[in-house]
């Protein structure tokens, strides 16, 4: 699964795109030196979401929209077509 696509589950899941997600954890207090384990626990317990999808989550909540080139057009399992996440949700594109 992409990361992008890890991204999409959530919204679906939840109904919330990544950038609501970034609100709502500014609002419980979580910036980019919250560590990871505090912001999973929040989504895991307030949104039920999975450990990766937690996770992936927590990546744009500290860091934004931005993904290491490594995996981008890689072919592999976590491969995705850009460096550029997108955050403004799924209706958006």
């Amino acid at each position: 699964m992409s990361f992008q696509a890890y991204l999409d589950s959530v919204e679906q899941k939840t109904g919330k795109t990544p950038n609501e997600f970034i609100e709502l954890a500014k609002a419980e207090g979580f910036d980019s030196d919250t560590k990871a384990g505090e912001i999973v626990a929040w989504l895991k317990q307030d949104f039920e979401l999975s450990h990766g999808h937690a996770m992936a989550m927590v990546h744009v909540i500290k860091n934004g929209s931005k993904i290491s080139d490594k995996h981008v057009k890689s072919g592999g399992t976590h491969s995705d077509d850009s460096n550029e996440l997108r955050l403004d949700g799924i209706k958006n594109r």
